[in-house]
């Protein structure tokens, strides 16, 4: 090896390609509730590897564009949906020699929580709403069902204690509506009155003063998240209060 006389001499000389640079991507799992049910956002692969098979958003890091990771996953989900402000959080690194047949690869993946939303289709990729429990049946591209097996659980592990189903709904939205989006995520119902205190017990929403009219009884009322309790841990699981039979 050379001997540098400086830093700035040593880098100036560097090339990454000296050394093997692994296949580097971000993969978002991009749910949303629609027509009571909880689903993932899936793209038809239109080339090899894998081609014509499902698969989840995502792409190659574009080092000239993205300044970081979150970068290319929020231009992965602008892409695919035109959604700029989701509520996006990093779930895991995976890299192995195994996941991608054309050599060593690694992926941040992410999961994002929007409200549902058309398609944007760009090009010739097909990209669909698909049931999770539909999605997790398919073979899908790379490891992605393992991936989104992985995001599910981290999904249905945080509903418990935050207001992440709040992020999954349109704003302003009833008290009905953000019981059910915790109810459709969980997979059963939840006592009314216990969900209604833990909310007022906490103070984590903003009464709109608008109303909207649900089935034959009286208005109801609207509410929007405070914008500082997106995120927001419960001191109690909601898994804990009283369930109906």
């Amino acid at each position: 090896m050379p001997n540098y006389l400086s830093e700035a001499e040593f880098l100036a000389a560097y090339n990454i390609h000296d050394y093997p640079v692994p296949l580097a991507s971000v993969d978002v799992c991009i749910f949303t509730l629609h027509q009571q049910t909880l689903k993932v956002l899936l793209v038809k692969r239109k080339d090899y590897p894998h081609k014509d098979r499902w698969a989840l958003a995502g792409g190659f890091i574009d080092i000239q564009q993205d300044t970081h990771l979150e970068n290319t996953a929020l231009r992965t989900l602008s892409k695919k949906t035109g959604v700029t402000t989701p509520y996006l959080e990093q779930l895991a690194t995976i890299g192995n020699g195994q996941r991608d047949p054309r050599g060593w690869s690694m992926t941040a993946v992410y999961f994002a929580l929007i409200p549902y939303v058309e398609l944007l289709q760009t090009g010739t990729e097909l990209s669909q709403w698909c049931e999770v429990n539909l999605a997790l049946d398919l073979e899908l591209a790379f490891d992605h069902r393992q991936l989104l097996s992985l995001a599910l659980e981290r999904v249905r592990a945080k509903v418990l204690y935050t207001l992440i189903p709040a992020h999954l709904i349109s704003s302003p939205f009833t008290l009905t509506e953000l019981q059910r989006a915790y109810e459709i995520i969980m997979g059963h119902e939840i006592e009314k009155k216990s969900f209604r205190r833990r909310l007022e017990r906490e103070q984590v929403l903003n009464e709109t003063g608008q109303i909207k009219q649900e089935g034959a009884g009286r208005p109801a009322a609207l509410y929007t998240l405070k914008p500082e309790c997106a995120v927001f841990n419960f001191k109690r699981q909601l898994e804990q209060l009283p369930t109906t039979n």
